[in-house]
């Protein structure tokens, strides 16, 4: 299919300088009606503004979706109840958005007969994998259109330059190109003024947390209550999952929760610095994991996190909608029938620890784990379990002491 056929195209449209500079190249290259979808994820803009944005530009139909709740319940806690983290460090809140944007596209790609889907990832990133994965799990014969693939401009500075050629308003300046990204779960920073890893990120890009020695000198204790691995509640207060984690993100940005400054290996090879800030998802990550240590059967725990670096993997790399991804799905949620009860946090400068855990369902065994007088375990029965399982490093050192002989 040529460029010419193109008759529409839905573009993920964010209203920022990579997708607004889209509309107006998609309108000169193709010539096609341009569909913009913008999807609410809870990024706080204003999107009755985006909207009139995209029109003045020229387009005539705009879809602007609340998807808060969908996001957080479908996609943020199934991964949380995953555990899932890329690396050790980051919480994955831009790779959980873009399955969900996509598959929102190519929805109205089908309600609306359009031919071809576009994106504004760039070739050098992992969104364009996201972003593409998911269009062909959807719907393999949509065609894809990549302008950062395809144009001949090769950095934001000629972006910015392009938009105010044609007099597209954008926010973003030559003396400050870093990009950012925000949603519910997440708010990321990349490019520009970060590209250097041993320069410490300006304390004025963050927007979701003030810095730890800026936060309260008085420590604050939240209780969140848990029905099998999804959090329901704050300190007593039962919520739906888009205002939990939004409630969340406010206590854990007052005290500096949840800043990462990584170095990441993205999937197209290369390596990348990111800066992120995940308030509520910090919190609940480690509220979910200390009622874990509760209520989960000890090898179910080991086997469990075991799964959970190819887990974030799959997430990081855009697989949210393979069948790999699907199966440990089933798996890591069967592991979470007894993850019930409610976890005690105290969120102190920067740092979130968990100070209590109670639940119904718990393994937790006073009168086992205890080191005064008990009567339910025989210590004697130790020195078998011991033996037994040292015996083959008993036979291995009396081979050893053989052989040197």
């Amino acid at each position: 299919m040529s460029r010419s056929s193109y008759k529409k195209v839905v573009l993920a449209y964010s209203g920022g300088l990579d997708t607004s500079v889209i509309l107006k190249w998609l309108e000169e290259v193709y010539g096609c009606e341009v569909i913009a979808f913008c999807a609410d994820l809870g990024q706080g803009e204003d999107l009755k503004a985006i909207k009139k944005k995209a029109q003045s530009l020229g387009v005539k139909k705009v879809y602007v979706e609340d998807l808060r709740e969908v996001f957080v319940k479908d996609h943020v806690f199934p991964m949380l109840r995953g555990n899932a983290i890329y690396e050790g460090s980051y919480l994955l809140g831009t790779s959980i958005a873009r399955p969900l944007i996509a598959r929102r596209q190519i929805e109205i790609a089908a309600d609306e007969g359009a031919e071809a889907v576009c994106h504004g990832a760039t070739g050098k990133g992992n969104d364009q994998v996201r972003f593409e994965l998911t269009y062909m799990a959807l719907h393999p014969q949509i065609k894809i259109i990549a302008p950062w693939r395809e144009w001949t401009m090769r950095s934001r500075r000629e972006l910015i330059e392009y938009a105010e050629k044609h007099g597209i308003p954008v926010t973003a300046t030559k003396a400050k190109p870093y990009s950012m990204d925000m949603n519910l779960f997440h708010t990321s920073y990349e490019g520009g003024i970060l590209e250097d890893p041993w320069k410490a990120p300006p304390e004025e890009i963050f927007v979701m947390s003030v810095s730890p020695e800026r936060a309260p000198n008085k420590a604050r204790e939240v209780e969140i209550e848990y029905v099998a691995g999804n959090p329901v509640a704050v300190d007593g207060k039962k919520m739906s999952p888009a205002a939990l984690l939004a409630h969340l993100n406010k206590l854990g940005g007052e005290h500096g929760v949840g800043r990462v400054d990584l170095v990441e290996n993205r999937y197209v090879g290369m390596k990348s610095r990111g800066v992120y800030e995940t308030p509520g998802g910090t919190i609940l990550h480690a509220a979910h994991r200390g009622l874990e240590s509760l209520t989960m059967d000890r090898e179910v725990l080991h086997l469990r996190d075991s799964l959970i670096p190819r887990y974030a993997e799959l997430i990081y790399y855009g697989y949210w909608y393979a069948p790999e991804r699907e199966m440990l799905q089933v798996a890591l949620d069967e592991a979470q029938r007894d993850v019930t009860g409610t976890v005690r946090v105290k969120l102190y400068k920067g740092t979130c620890t968990v100070v209590g855990r109670k639940s119904p369902r718990s393994l937790y065994r006073l009168d086992m784990a205890t080191f005064e007088e008990d009567d339910v375990y025989r210590q004697k029965d130790a020195e078998g379990f011991i033996r037994l399982n040292a015996l083959r490093l008993a036979i291995r050192a009396q081979r050893k002491k053989r052989s040197t002989r």
